[in-house]
């Protein structure tokens, strides 16, 4: 990921009175973070908007920064980005949304890559007239930020849960389960759904391993599991790069055709591998109308005062090629219309 070099909240003021229609945004901090930034719109007379993800690499992230530019373009408002530079990158997080208010954005649209620790920054916005909406993730607590449009992640999870209970037709379950981070609710809330709809408990879980949705860790995260507990033959992955790499783990053993692998996101490259055998079934999420709704809401903001609230569900799809009974899904044709990546 390209390093870019650090702008001061004064050099940023500057920026925005010229009417410069790109701004340079460092989420760095801590050691840590680098970001990338864009700008569309009508110049300096429009509506300013932040848009803060985790990464700039991540697909989901990348079709929501699509979302917002195309959104930015069609309602005339100024679109500003930044990233972490991994995800739970809070510090660079923090800059970047600091830099966003000090540049005179009417509204930011943020994914907390920590739910909790990004709150004081959030509020500190707000109380100078920001409009600040989550996207994907929810803060902790949820109502930190005026609004939040998002899959229902527990849904989500809950209907991999669903989908692999059903597949499993009576079998008993060894369940690993690959996750995300601590502090991230997107994380505990498909795990939690996973294991509502499976109907099992924490004490049914063989394994548990954070991979940070990264697919090199969630072969290592595999390769433990199968070294803890060799007899797993269901695992739920926090999203399917993770996926990816259990596969790649339990290929590896000759196990990849006698485990049962379930995920959540949706993207191009996991859907692909649900019709490719490699992934029983994920759910699937819309990161481009996450992003679009938020611009959207952040422009009536500027123009008429009316902020958006509470929570927006933007809607989640099982997908599956293999559709098992009472489990409602569609098939990867469907799937590959519409994911993202």
């Amino acid at each position: 990921m390209p390093r870019t070099t650090r702008l001061s909240s004064s050099l940023l003021r500057a920026a925005a009175v010229a009417g410069v229609a790109a701004l340079t945004l460092t989420a760095c901090g801590s050691g840590s973070g680098s970001s990338s930034a864009g700008s569309s719109g009508s110049g300096s007379g429009s509506v300013k908007v932040g848009l803060i993800t985790k990464t700039d690499t991540n697909p989901f992230f990348v079709k929501m920064k699509e979302g917002a530019e195309k959104a930015a373009k069609e309602n005339g408002a100024e679109l500003s980005t930044a990233a972490g530079k991994f995800d739970g990158d809070n510090a660079g997080q923090v800059t970047a949304l600091e830099n966003m208010v000090a540049a005179g954005v009417k509204g930011i649209l943020i994914t907390p890559s920590d739910s909790k620790a990004i709150v004081p920054a959030i509020e500190k916005a707000k109380a100078k007239g920001v409009l600040v909406i989550a996207l994907d993730t929810p803060t902790d607590p949820e109502s930190a930020v005026d609004a939040l449009f998002a899959t229902d992640n527990l849904k989500a999870g809950e209907l991999i849960g669903e989908y692999a209970k059903a597949a499993m037709k009576g079998k008993t379950a060894k369940i690993a389960a690959l996750d995300l981070a601590p502090g991230v609710s997107v994380g505990v809330q498909r795990h939690n759904g996973f294991l509502k709809g499976f109907g099992a408990t924490e004490k049914d879980v063989a394994c548990a391993q954070d991979t940070g949705g990264d697919q090199s860790k969630g072969q290592t995260a595999m390769e433990n599991c199968l070294q803890k507990e060799p007899g797993i033959n269901v695992v739920y992955t926090i999203n399917e790069p993770a996926a990816l790499g259990a596969y790649t783990a339990l290929k590896a053993k000759g196990r990849e055709k006698d485990v049962l692998i379930v995920s959540v996101d949706g993207g191009c490259t996991g859907t692909q591998a649900v019709k490719d055998g490699k992934i029983a079934a994920t759910s699937q999420q819309y990161p481009l109308k996450m992003a679009a709704e938020g611009v959207k809401a952040v422009v009536t903001y500027a123009k008429d005062g009316k902020k958006a609230s509470g929570y927006t569900d933007t809607g989640v799809t099982l997908i599956t090629d293999k559709a098992q009974d009472g489990v409602t899904s569609k098939d990867t044709a469907y799937g590959l219309e519409n994911c993202w990546g």
